[in-house]
């Protein structure tokens, strides 16, 4: 790991899946069987440090996916409680209540989206305004 663009070492890899797993340095260092003062140096490294940032990207992509596959498991069951009449009251009102407020954020993140285009846009036109005035005060 001492020139630019190296690749890291195979502890060092495995440091970096041990950070992601373990909850402080000295854990992880202990993990992979490396010292602390040696974890901390390649946490000072900059192509360990963009490594890091990589693998960290990835494990919360991960995590999404799986969010995103259960999602419609979730919903089925909230639903079913929902419309359950041998379910407790307060859990068929609870059941309604998180549907509401995930259909609501569904909504509010489509019009976040909306809006981003739009003032896209706006900018868009703002430069043709601004370049055909430009034209018009050099003709």
């Amino acid at each position: 790991m001492t020139g630019h663009g190296e690749k890291l070492s195979r502890k060092a890899e495995l440091f970096i899946g041990a950070l992601l797993t373990q909850p402080t340095v000295t854990a992880a260092a202990q993990t992979v069987g490396v010292s602390e003062s040696t974890a901390r140096r390649w946490l000072q490294r900059e192509e360990f440090q963009e490594r890091y940032r990589e693998a960290r990207q990835e494990a919360v992509s991960h995590a999404t996916a799986r969010l995103q596959q259960a999602s419609s498991q979730a919903v089925d069951t909230l639903t079913s409680v929902m419309g359950d009449p041998t379910a407790p009251a307060a859990a068929r009102v609870g059941a309604a209540k998180v549907v509401l407020e995930l259909a609501r954020g569904a909504t509010v993140e489509e019009l976040e989206e909306r809006y981003q285009e739009l003032a896209l846009v706006v900018e868009e036109l703002r430069q043709n305004v601004y370049s055909a005035r430009s034209r018009q005060v050099y003709s």
